[in-house]
């Protein structure tokens, strides 16, 4: 395991070859995963063991990947603490009781192991099944978080959010300090069980300046981060719409920093202090193009991807639902080949 390609890259170590995995590969662009899921509802798909087990390994059989990602959800720690939500499909989550005051905020207790048995249970298992491919697993962001919980679900303007983060900094600093603490919880109960290393996806904290991120969001975001280095497992820190965040995101103390495709990786290479390996980033929707291509726009990312001091190719946001496995295949395999051949 430790002459893991993925885990070599993320120490910022020599690699055979630049390793690559894909955000969402676990899911639904593939048609075996939606047999499985027929009938059973997300939230339940991830509390059991042996549907969890059986979705994460479904794209490691498939592609050549040199990781596989936990499946699950961002807010199963939520509704392992009895936050009353659901994820609705062609909406998100939703939230019935959205948090908006300091009584709201009073339900949001501790995650304790026991919370989650389905997990430690799944990671276990997947450890034995995947032998020397490393398990990803995650959590999702404390900013994140708070904004499902202050909007009651998935929002474009994160008006809600902002207003407290403005306006009601203490309230607004209690609810991140909660919701680092699940994180964390949530993060050290997969490593704990076996996972290699730990993403946290802050998906919406790119609708944050600059200088809220570091008045309001990295204190929380850094604690994350040291509160899980001593477990010596790779941590990487992923967001969207990033990239006036990515020195900042860096700075959050993450061993690799996710770009999304907006920023080109060697232009996020002088955004990010050194010491960093970064990941990412190609456009998910190129996959949809002609292989020529997609191709050429993936020899590109490797090329700017070699000015870093540890790459791991992905693309710069999850999977696409309809997206053709066979062009992901195809895709590692070019990855594999290319920069093991130094051609990109």
């Amino acid at each position: 395991m430790t002459e893991s390609p993925f885990l070599l890259a993320c120490r910022r170590r020599p690699v055979p070859h630049t390793p690559v995995w894909f955000m969402r590969q676990a899911g639904r662009s593939l048609p075996e995963y939606l047999r499985v899921r027929e009938g059973v509802p997300m939230l339940e798909s991830c509390a059991r063991p042996d549907l969890i087990v059986e979705i994460t390994m479904q794209p490691v059989r498939r592609y050549a990947v040199d990781a596989a990602v936990f499946y699950s959800d961002i807010m199963v720690p939520l509704r392992a603490i009895g936050v009353d939500l659901d994820i609705k499909p062609g909406v998100g989550p939703v939230i019935a009781d959205p948090i908006r005051d300091a009584a709201g905020l009073s339900t949001l207790r501790p995650l304790e192991p026991g919370d989650v048995p389905y997990v430690t249970e799944a990671v276990g298992a997947l450890v034995g099944e995947l032998g020397s491919t490393p398990l990803i697993g995650f959590a999702g962001g404390p900013f994140t978080l708070a904004s499902y919980l202050i909007e009651g679900g998935p929002s474009k303007n994160h008006e809600r959010t902002k207003a407290m983060m403005y306006g009601e900094p203490e309230l607004w600093s209690a609810l991140m300090e909660r919701l680092a603490d699940l994180t964390i919880a949530f993060l050290k109960v997969q490593v704990a069980a076996g996972a290699s290393a730990v993403q946290v996806f802050d998906s919406w904290v790119g609708a944050v300046a600059a200088q809220d991120y570091r008045a309001s969001v990295l204190p929380h975001t850094r604690r994350v981060f040291a509160e899980i280095e001593s477990l010596g497992v790779p941590r990487i820190h992923f967001g969207v719409g990033t990239g006036e965040l990515l020195g900042l995101m860096g700075e959050a103390g993450a061993d690799v920093v996710g770009v999304d495709w907006r920023v080109p990786l060697d232009d996020a290479v002088r955004r990010v202090d050194p010491g960093k390996a970064l990941q990412g980033n190609l456009d998910p929707a190129i996959l949809f193009a002609p292989w020529e291509v997609v191709e050429r726009r993936a020899r590109d990312v490797l090329a700017r991807g070699r000015t870093a001091e540890g790459h791991i190719f992905n693309l710069g946001h999850g999977v696409l639902p309809s997206t053709d496995p066979d062009v992901l295949a195809r895709l590692v395999d070019l990855v594999h080949e290319a920069s093991a051949e130094g051609t990109a």
